[in-house]
């Protein structure tokens, strides 16, 4: 770790010393004053044109990347509306079924009330039509033994 931060520290001091040595070279150079100031002014406007060419170049791919990130995410966010929409339909079949089945069940209740109903009416009648004047309905006896016969007289529950 101290060998990788040495590596780096001297690495540094080389560069300076290259940057250093290159500016020297070039105020020591064999050319006059207005020669040098426009070669240092010419670098300068070059330097400036890369910088100004290579930020549009890395703004446009920074476009690109944005732009492919709004169309995945756009992908993304339909993807979620379509499993949406199939959840959401599942759920309403699976909220019809149980209403078809809640439906069907009370139909079935309803037609067994009704089948006890018309079964008791018709053990009533019978077992009163049967009995004559003396029994009750749930049974032989003399009399009236204290259980009276249906008292509905057939007209329901």
């Amino acid at each position: 770790m101290a060998e990788e931060s040495s590596n780096i520290n001297g690495l540094a001091w080389f560069l300076a010393g290259l940057g250093i040595g290159a500016l020297a070279g070039i105020l020591y150079a064999p050319k006059s004053g207005r020669e040098t100031r426009e070669d240092l002014a010419n670098s300068a406007r070059e330097g400036t044109e890369y910088l100004r060419n290579r930020s549009k170049q890395v703004a446009d791919q920074v476009g690109g990347m944005v732009d492919k990130g709004r169309e995945q995410m756009g992908d993304y966010m339909d993807r979620g509306r379509e499993v949406m929409d199939r959840g959401r339909a599942q759920w309403e079949e699976f909220v019809e079924r149980g209403k078809s089945l809640v439906g069907d069940q009370s139909r079935r209740v309803s037609e067994a009330v009704d089948a006890g109903k018309q079964a008791f009416r018709s053990a009533t009648s019978t077992a009163t039509s049967t009995s004559g004047s003396g029994s009750g309905a749930f049974g032989s006896g003399s009399g009236n033994s204290g259980t009276p016969a249906s008292s509905t007289g057939g007209a329901g529950v």
